[in-house]
């Protein structure tokens, strides 16, 4: 979408790609202490692949083009008291680190808050150019 109200198209697209992104922080995060037997795989961290959208007259935004998973074989840690453990006292879990996950949290809120902010800009300066047409 070209045009005058491309702005908003654009940062509307920002706010997609950043919302998705949040959301798989959320399930990485809510899934950090997931165990599971040796024979099972871990939990697999989600991780956002995002990609300009370009429309005829160029880029116009962006989108997410895939959700990409972790390693499914995680850790392997000595747990002999847990109810999943193996014959040897072994347990699977996910391969995920809280401090990258909180990281990427912040840049991603930080970044859907300043789309927020452009398109709230944008839609005033619409709204205001069309309260002086109507004058």
């Amino acid at each position: 979408m070209s045009g005058p109200f491309s702005s908003l198209s654009i940062s509307g697209s920002g706010m997609d790609v950043y919302q998705t992104w949040l959301d798989a922080i959320a399930d990485n995060v809510a899934n950090i202490n997931n165990v599971t037997s040796t024979d099972e795989p871990a939990f697999q961290e989600r991780f956002v692949i995002a990609r300009a959208r370009e429309d005829r007259g160029g880029m116009q935004g962006a989108r997410v083009d895939r959700i990409e998973f972790g390693d499914p074989n995680g850790e392997v840690i000595y747990e002999p008291n847990h109810i999943l453990a193996d014959e040897e006292g072994f347990v699977r879990i996910p391969n995920v680190d809280l401090g990258h996950q909180m990281t990427h949290m912040l840049v991603a809120q930080r970044a859907y808050q300043a789309n927020v902010t452009a398109f709230r800009t944008a839609r005033d300066a619409y709204q205001r150019a069309l309260e002086i047409g109507r004058r």
